[in-house]
């Protein structure tokens, strides 16, 4: 999975969505369709980081949960992405 753009150069919106996954994951797909929407109607970045070549540590924590979502560095959701909930995390 690969890094996506940053946050188009004239938001002023600050926060970042990480999404951590897999590839070949539906769930992991859905949950990005979701974030891709919500970053780009709010101006928020987001990345995608792969788990399979995460540390040993997320490994253990986050395997079972993916997709696992995180705003500005704190976990937000696991296995589906709530589009309400995240529109409220970013504004």
């Amino acid at each position: 999975m690969a890094l996506w753009p940053s946050r188009p150069e004239d938001s002023e919106n600050p926060h970042v969505v990480t999404m951590l996954g897999k590839p070949g994951c539906h769930l992991c797909d859905d949950a990005l369709a979701v974030i891709a929407r919500v970053c780009a109607d709010l101006g928020a970045r987001y990345e995608v980081r792969d788990i399979t070549v995460a540390d040993d540590e997320e490994k253990e924590e986050y395997w079972d949960k993916i997709p696992v979502v995180f705003v500005d560095g704190e976990q937000h959701d696991f296995w589906r992405v709530d589009e309400r909930r995240l529109r409220d995390a970013l504004r």
